[in-house]
């Protein structure tokens, strides 16, 4: 009771070993490939292929640590950047929430101020003018005194 393999499963595996030959094929022979494979770091790796199979290996698992990584600083320069705005929103808030009660508080005292020195005007200039108003000369000058 050993099942036979279909025909069309040997087919589809001969379909996809011409598509990766050609897949490969193709890698090698681009330019790029072609230079890196003809510098030193590319003749050491094509002589020792378990070291370059180990690199591979190693990239393609630390791709997900190190993108991780990468998306974390990211995250967190982005809520450093945010936590900036805001913190220094709310400076620059209570800062001229401050800014305007001591003007409120510089008004209030100056129309005080200006009130008292207007009142205190007032109160002179009447003294003045009652002590040594016009009619008080002619009236102390006309008691006989010259």
């Amino acid at each position: 009771m050993v099942k036979e393999e279909p025909p069309s499963t040997s087919k589809d595996l001969q379909e996809l070993q011409r598509r990766v030959s050609l897949l490969i094929a193709s890698v090698q022979s681009n330019s790029k490939v072609v230079a890196f494979m003809k510098s030193p770091v590319g003749e050491y790796l094509d002589r020792h292929p378990f070291l370059t199979l180990n690199l591979l290996v190693f990239a393609a698992v630390s791709a997900v640590p190190v993108g991780c990584f990468l998306l974390l600083v990211v995250l967190a320069s982005l809520a450093a950047f945010v936590g900036v705005i805001l913190l220094e929103g709310l400076v620059i808030s209570v800062g001229s929430l401050s800014l305007l009660c001591v003007l409120c508080g510089l008004g209030f005292v100056s129309l005080i101020m200006s009130g008292t020195i207007i009142v205190s005007y007032m109160v002179v200039s009447s003294l003045v003018n009652y002590w040594f108003s016009p009619r008080l000369w002619t009236q102390h000058n006309s008691s006989g005194d010259c």
